[in-house]
This record gives C-alpha cells, sequence and structure tokens, in this order.
C-alpha cells in the first residue's frame, strides 16, 4: 500500500463516523431517541453514496488527466456528465421522474448514450486531439438540449426540479441510489486499472508508448467505460457535482512517484474523502435550507482551479 493510500483510507475511516453523528441536529447515539434507526436509513446510506459519488470522480479525474497529460483535465470535458444529466432532465421533462427507478436509469442511459457517440466520432485510432474535441462536442450539444429543456419546460414545476437536481446534491437519498451507484463506480474504477500500464506509457509520448505496445484503440474503450460507469452512475443519483475531478489529484501527486496508474487508487479515497466532508459541511452549516452539494464544491473549485491558473502562468513566466 502506497503512502497516498494510506493516508488517505486512514483520514476517511476518521470523518466517516464523524459525517454520521453531522447534521443541523448533532446525534447522541446515547441520548438520540431513536438514533438507531436515524443513522441506519438516513445519514449511513448518505455516507455511503458520498463515499461511492466521490471516489468515482476522483478515479476518473486522475486517468483523465493521465491520458490527455493535461493537470486541469476534468471528467465533464468527456461530455459524458453531461450527457447523464441531459437523460435525468429528459425524465423531469416528461414526467418520468416521480418513479424512483426511472430517474436514475434515464440518467445512465443517458451517459450510455454518450459514451457511444464518443466511441463512434473519436473512432478506434482517433488521437487523443479528436477524443477531446469529441467530448468538447457532446458537452456543448448536452448543454444547450439541456438549456432547451428548461426553456420549453412543460410547467413551472417541473422547470424547479430540472434546476434544482443540476444543483447536485445527496439530500434525501436512501440506500436504493446506494445500491444504483456502487457497482457501476467499482467497475469504472476497475476499467482504469485495467489501463493503468498504458497510461504510464502515455509519459513518454505517443510514438515510444506504442513502440512499448500501448493500444490507443484499447485505451480509449478503457477510458471511456471508465468515464461513463463512475461519471454517469454519480450523476444518476446525485446531479451535476463538480471540480472533484479536477481538484483531487493535483492533492494526491505530490504523494505520489506521479505517474498515472499510482494515482488512481489514492485519488478515488481522496475523491470519496473531499465529498464526504463536503457534505457533511453543507448539513451543518446554518442556512435556512441546506446548501446544495454542488453549489459548495463549486466555491471550493473555482478558487482553486484560479489558483493553479495562476500558478501555470508563473511557471510559464
Amino acid at each position: 500500500m502506497s503512502k497516498a493510500t494510506l493516508t488517505f483510507a486512514v483520514l476517511l475511516a476518521i470523518a466517516f463516523p464523524l459525517s454520521l453523528l453531522a447534521g443541523r441536529v448533532w446525534i447522541d447515539p446515547a441520548a438520540t431517541p431513536n438514533a438507531a434507526i436515524i443513522l441506519a436509513e438516513l445519514r449511513l446510506p448518505r455516507s455511503l453514496l458520498a463515499v461511492v459519488v466521490g471516489a468515482g470522480l476522483g478515479s476518473a479525474g486522475a486517468a483523465m488527466q493521465g491520458y490527455l497529460r493535461n493537470p486541469l483535465a476534468d471528467p465533464g470535458l468527456f461530455g459524458i456528465a453531461p450527457g447523464a444529466a441531459l437523460g435525468a432532465v429528459a425524465s423531469f421533462w416528461f414526467g418520468y421522474a416521480a418513479s424512483a427507478w426511472l430517474l436514475p436509469l434515464f440518467a445512465l442511459a443517458g451517459a450510455a448514450g454518450a459514451m457511444a457517440l464518443l466511441a463512434l466520432i473519436a473512432g478506434r485510432t482517433g488521437g487523443i486531439a479528436l477524443f477531446t474535441l469529441a467530448g468538447m462536442m457532446i458537452a456543448s450539444l448536452a448543454g444547450a438540449l439541456m438549456s432547451l429543456a428548461i426553456s420549453l419546460a412543460p410547467n413551472a414545476f417541473a422547470m424547479s426540479e430540472i434546476v434544482t437536481w443540476l444543483m447536485g446534491a445527496l439530500t434525501d437519498r436512501s440506500w436504493r441510489e446506494v445500491w444504483i451507484a456502487a457497482p457501476p463506480t467499482l467497475l469504472g474504477i476497475a476499467c482504469f486499472r485495467f489501463a493503468r500500464r498504458d497510461l504510464d506509457a502515455l509519459i513518454l509520448g505517443d510514438a515510444a508508448a506504442r513502440s512499448l505496445g500501448m493500444r490507443p484503440g484499447a485505451l480509449q474503450a478503457w477510458l471511456i467505460a471508465g468515464v461513463g460507469l463512475t461519471v454517469g452512475s454519480g450523476v444518476a443519483v446525485a446531479g451535476i457535482i463538480g471540480f472533484v475531478g479536477l481538484i483531487v489529484p493535483h492533492l494526491v501527486r505530490p504523494l505520489t512517484d506521479r505517474r498515472p496508474s499510482q494515482l488512481i487508487v489514492p485519488s478515488a479515497l481522496a475523491g470519496a474523502l473531499l465529498v464526504l466532508v463536503a457534505d457533511s459541511v453543507a448539513r451543518v452549516l446554518p442556512t435556512v435550507t441546506e446548501l446544495r452539494l454542488g453549489i459548495a464544491l463549486s466555491l471550493i473549485g473555482a478558487p482553486f482551479f484560479l489558483w493553479l491558473l495562476l500558478r501555470m502562468r508563473k511557471g510559464l513566466a
């Protein structure tokens, strides 16, 4: 076990039980009435879902930054997160979100559609530039279609539900969402692990990586599957939660030898920790209504992104 993996595993083990107690009303298991029911049915699934969603986004960010060799890459760049969001928006627009299972199924279908379109456009021999541009095109198209859906919402209630859901949150989530998100996330992280040797080879450049046996088509397939499963399942149960895939690899990288393969598991743990802590803080803040998790992480991520840009500019000067 690497130093980074051990560090974030220990921090996560400390933060998780504290997250079960945190909230507008702090729970004392020995004194709070019905504490066991509250913990088992409300707090525990929400905290587990934060861990699952954060692990998926963190590992996807590490894999993407390794593949694109760009420290500013984010999972949303592939267009899969916007595709999943578009699927969820469609379920609200057509009135299917009232069913507990149809909203996540629509979101997963949207992610699958974005994955298929990305693979079709990039092709088996498409380079990194084509792959990135295809992802940006899909993200732009999905964003435009979501804006169209909001502007043509059949009623004010549907519009409100769409906008609220897109902000991202773990409020009122249950064990159902945990079972929806956990298996795809674990499979997605496994896809990144299968691609780890090819990701490491890319550090030497495309030509050298090919000479070492890196297969671009296979690597793209693993990444499309991994990002689709991790990000798509996260969006399906929690909405849009940004900046995790951007922030986490930067926090983890100094603790590793900087090879992409060594970032994936620690980034999954660090992403889980970040989302868990952010969700706990959102619960504790004395606001009139609970701060949406997506907004909280954007308030953290935007200054962090600006700091990265300033640091890169200073390095180029």
